[in-house]
């Protein structure tokens, strides 16, 4: 899942003598610094902008004043697939970018004005409220677009899933929401009350997440840091498999809730890969398989053969690494530690936000220093009852079937390439997992293959 870290914004609101001058500034450590730098160029704007803003201006003159500020936020904010898929020659094929892009656009000039607002008296900064009651009007009418109906299946349990939040609350975790299973999409998290902008849905202690501090403390790391080239995120891998049949397990109520298979397009069925014949998709889940596979033949059999005591032959068996690989895939997120260390994680609880193209957080990547927690804050607003939703990233509906098993709701703009009506008939089985219901090959007329495919 995408963490959303991005280089320090140098954006910030300069008072002048009848109002403010709001400075907005394309980072030059920005990875994408020279690509947005010729689109903000094409737009008519430089790579730092000031913007004026004055006491006296009128609603339509502070209206005006901030679609200029989101023209130029939104270039600034956009990450690389919605580069490459969002424009041609250099226009936007949307209204806008992409809901995250304007999700997260709209906060960052919201977040803005709280930080000036925040440093000086308020008699200074009451000019400012009427452009903040804007952007929340923005935010506000976006919400009202593209709200997402949740019927909660009561015929379902979440048992071991409430078992799951006692277990993080005992541990310090704090939460606003409930887990439930949704209709079409599996597992949820429900707002237990009405949520605002900012207001945090989920904090997780770092005490409580799967990072691979838990395999430096373990049997197998002074055997795995042998082995050229290894990354932290295969010895996490590998460590996951052991660690879930370990009945002494910190973590054993987490793994308990997982599923036993996940059913993303890496362990379809025969009939889902006969029904994908001759696809994109399928070729995109046939390379990613051999990639695994050659993974696994060149490390976790000579594993197992010369350490039999650490790597139980039995529980690193082909089936056992996909279904890691799975779980790894599906669940696990990036995350910035205050040490200023990105870390591959697993962060239970945090692991049933499912993912939407209309997100409500799309910043949860950095652990706050001042509480060592990784919060949640919500971007939109979220309605009491209504299914919180997170953004796993800018992905094509294939790679998303691929690597999580859904297909998300609405029209994924990284889908460019239509692969035609795939199916006469649906195939019998069906996968309910993250997003909504996919009946393995069906309703993949409108996926498409991205050109970014990461393994």
């Amino acid at each position: 899942m995408d963490n959303n870290n991005k280089p320090c914004s140098s954006n910030k609101i300069i008072k002048t003598s009848d109002g403010c001058e709001i400075v907005l500034e394309l980072s030059k450590n920005d990875p994408f610094f020279d690509k947005k730098k010729n689109l903000l160029h094409s737009k008519g704007f430089d790579i730092r902008e000031q913007v004026q803003f004055n006491r006296s201006s009128c609603p339509d003159a502070i209206a005006t004043i901030l679609e200029r500020i989101l023209q130029i936020a939104r270039i600034i904010h956009l990450e690389e697939v919605e580069l490459y898929f969002g424009k041609v020659n250099g226009c936007s094929l949307f209204e806008y970018w992409s809901p995250k892009n304007e999700v997260e656009t709209l906060n960052s000039v919201l977040s803005l004005i709280n930080s000036y607002s925040s440093c000086e008296r308020q008699n200074e900064v009451n000019f400012l409220q009427t452009l903040q009651d804007e952007v929340f009007r923005r935010i506000q009418e976006f919400t009202d677009k593209n709200k997402v109906e949740s019927r909660i299946d009561k015929s379902c349990s979440c048992d071991k899933e409430k078992c799951v939040v006692k277990w993080g609350e005992s541990n310090g975790v704090k939460t606003s929401l409930k887990i439930a299973c949704v209709e079409g999409a599996g597992r949820g998290a429900i707002a237990t009350k009405d949520l605002k902008v900012g207001d945090i849905a989920l904090e997780i202690p770092v005490s409580t997440i799967i990072s691979e501090e838990h395999v430096h403390k373990s049997d197998m790391h002074h055997i795995l840091e042998k082995i050229e080239g290894i990354t932290s995120e295969t010895m996490l891998l590998l460590w996951s498999m052991k660690e879930r049949h370990n009945c002494s397990s910190k973590f054993k109520i987490y793994f308990d809730t997982l599923p036993e298979e996940f059913k993303t397009g890496l362990s379809f069925g025969v009939d889902a890969i006969m029904a994908l014949d001759g696809t994109l998709l399928l070729e995109e889940i046939i390379q990613a398989k051999e990639h695994l596979r050659v993974q696994y033949d060149e490390l976790v059999p000579p594993l197992c053969k010369n350490y039999p005591d650490v790597f139980l032959p039995e529980l690193y068996t082909w089936e056992q690494f996909l279904w890691a690989c799975e779980l790894w895939y599906s669940n696990s997120m990036k995350v910035m530690f205050v040490d200023g260390k990105l870390r591959t994680c697993l962060i239970p609880i945090a692991g049933f936000l499912n993912h939407s193209l209309y997100p409500h957080i799309v910043h949860y990547g950095k652990v706050d220093s001042a509480t060592n927690t990784l919060k949640f804050p919500l971007s939109r607003p979220c309605c009491f009852g209504e299914q919180c939703y997170l953004s796993y990233g800018n992905f094509s509906s294939s790679h998303l079937i691929t690597f999580y098993g859904f297909m998300p709701q609405g029209d994924n703009p990284c889908d460019v390439i239509p692969l035609g009506n795939l199916l006469c008939s649906p195939p019998p089985t069906q996968t309910h997992y993250k997003g909504k219901t996919v009946t393995n090959a069906q309703e993949f007329e409108v996926l498409s293959f991205s050109v970014i495919v990461s393994f």
